[in-house]
């Protein structure tokens, strides 16, 4: 692949809302890097760093502005020409993903995003793992909030356990200090999920090709909790977790397991809530988001008029600095399995699981501090790593391509405590 690119980092998208807290910390996080941002306004690209800098204090009127658009199949190649990686900023994926990395698999540029749809993950992988792979080119999703403390802290608990695992339960818990405010997700996110939920039957035949090879039948099985539960750690009351972390968890076990012959373990991601009535709350949005998103009309209204379907919790302005500051979240482990390690993947466990182990990865932020944080660390990684980091699959999500042992924890730690 050739390097000599004029910056080494262009993030794209830069001035809508994960797109700009993206530029606030690549101020610090690429500070002896060269990077730019992109766009299709010129007048909102010097916006948005006159912006940030005055947040930060610091001058960036010389940060290079591109101008791209992603209805213009010419001006995305001329993006991606002009640097080694693409941040990718610019959703839902599902509409705009696609021509950004057919960009940069053209101009054999790294590409990372921050997409937890299911279609545009598996599907992407699936039509290009084999024209990147044969670019020696990067093209990394779930770079944000989902998934890497899931998976990486799936990972993580596997190398504590000192044996073999079976299953992980993962429980996520977040508060905020001081005043609630209404709007904490922000409308991209929110429309991202209308367009995944609308089309996740799309995921199953998807997965029938991408996923030929079958897995090995482990046991023992580890089942669904009902819907509403209480948590075994904390007594929280608890609801099956909707975002792409299982997925996420799953396709990195599958990696592991055809190329470590490792014995892939099972996963089941949750949530949890300070109280019932708050609980039922979230349940009764989530039934009417799930019957409107069936229908042409109803994903209509859902995109036209968030704040009214989400009883405020979506705003096309997103959460404001300080109720984003005060936002802390825990991601609670307990994985069970054996100290007795067999031959083979294949082989089975003829005693129960004697061995529970817990973990526990925790921050600030995690929808849109700690995403961005990781994202552009992400991109960094692969600057630094370059071959040196594990090939796996060409379109996986951050776990697989970069280790642990390469991702920038000391950069992390200001976000994520594990």
């Amino acid at each position: 692949m050739n390097m000599a690119r004029k910056l080494d980092v262009i993030i794209f998208g830069a001035s809508g809302f994960t797109g700009k807290y993206a530029v606030l910390e690549s101020i610090k996080l690429l500070a002896d890097m060269k990077w730019g941002i992109a766009g299709r306004s010129q007048n909102k690209m010097q916006d948005i760093l006159k912006e940030i800098g005055e947040k930060a204090k610091t001058d960036l009127s010389h940060v290079p502005i591109v101008l791209a658009d992603v209805n213009n199949q010419d001006s995305l190649h001329s993006m991606a020409r002009d640097c080694r990686v693409i941040v990718n900023c610019c959703g839902p994926y599902r509409l705009y993903g696609e021509p950004v990395l057919k960009a940069c698999l053209a101009e054999r540029t790294h590409h990372v995003d921050v997409s937890g749809e299911p279609q545009f993950l598996e599907g992407m992988q699936l039509k290009y793992h084999e024209a990147a792979k044969e670019k020696g080119i990067y093209l990394i999703s779930a770079c944000g909030f989902d998934s890497i403390p899931a998976d990486m802290g799936t990972v993580f608990l596997e190398q504590q356990f000192d044996g073999v695992v079976n299953s992980v339960e993962s429980y996520i818990v977040s508060k905020q200090k001081g005043r609630r405010e209404l709007g904490a997700i922000h409308y991209g996110t929110w429309a991202s999920a209308v367009h995944a939920i609308a089309n996740m039957h799309e995921v199953g035949e998807i997965r029938r090709k991408l996923f030929a090879k079958k897995m090995p039948d482990v046991k023992p099985k580890l089942p669904e909790r009902p819907v509403l539960h209480r948590s075994e750690n904390g007594n929280k009351w608890s609801l099956p977790f909707q975002g792409a972390d299982r997925s996420c968890v799953a396709r990195t076990q599958r990696f592991f397991y055809e190329t470590e012959n490792k014995r892939p373990l099972q996963m089941r991601a949750y949530i949890s809530f300070g109280g019932l009535a708050e609980a039922l709350a979230v349940s009764f949005v989530g039934a009417i988001f799930w019957m409107m998103v069936k229908t042409n009309f109803g994903r209509q209204m859902l995109l036209n008029h968030p704040k009214l379907f989400s009883f405020g919790m979506v705003s096309h302005e997103g959460p404001s600095d300080e109720a984003m500051n005060n936002t802390q979240f825990a991601l609670y482990f307990e994985g069970r399995g054996w100290e007795e390690k067999l031959a083979s993947p294949e082989d089975k466990y003829t005693t129960p699981p004697n061995k529970v182990i817990r973990t526990k990865v925790a921050g600030t932020n995690p929808g849109y501090g700690a995403t961005c944080v990781a994202l552009v660390l992400c991109a960094r990684t692969i600057l630094q790593g370059g071959r040196k980091i594990a090939w796996k699959w060409w379109f996986p999500h951050s776990r697989r391509s970069i280790r642990e042992d390469e991702f920038d924890h000391r950069a992390m730690q200001e976000w994520v405590r594990v």
